[in-house]
């Protein structure tokens, strides 16, 4: 049997990547210019691929602050765009306190329940120095809100 030869049309992939302080202040401004990106991307304010994606970082930026955090060292937030999927990448200092799937969330941790019921996959990636931790989740889109005019197109 032969495989398929027909001419795959190339995927574009739109990258952003902003480092943040590991603070509050940081957080809430990882969490705009992540909704001003997808936006840029042709996601809409208000939409649900937007709103979906800034959930996500809002949740993870969060424990990025609460839980990551490292006196003087910043998180930094990556959002890469590839078709139909975000993947959400936010990379911390902490490498002691590695997030847990939890059946249970404790006090105040339904935050990993929310990424991983608005993602198809997450989890942490250990970095090669031993000093930084990354948690990523791959978010779908609804091509429904995405809006096709000219210099909407992602970038």
């Amino acid at each position: 049997m032969q495989g398929d030869t027909r001419v795959q049309p190339p995927t574009a992939v739109s990258t952003f990547t902003q480092l943040f302080s590991a603070t509050p202040r940081g957080a809430r401004l990882a969490r705009r210019l992540v909704t001003n990106r997808m936006d840029v991307w042709g996601y809409a304010y208000g939409c649900d691929a937007n709103e979906t994606v800034t959930l996500v970082v809002a949740e993870l930026a969060a424990n990025a602050v609460r839980h990551g955090r490292v006196r003087g060292r910043s998180f930094r937030v990556r959002l890469v765009l590839c078709g139909d999927v975000v993947r959400v990448e936010v990379l911390d200092a902490r490498v002691d306190r590695l997030p847990v799937r939890a059946s249970e969330p404790d006090e105040g941790g339904r935050g990993l329940l929310l990424v991983e019921a608005l993602s198809r996959e997450w989890g942490v990636d250990l970095r090669p120095d031993g000093m930084h931790k990354t948690v990523w989740a791959e978010v779908p889109l609804s091509a429904a809100c995405f809006i096709a005019q000219g210099s909407r197109q992602p970038v």
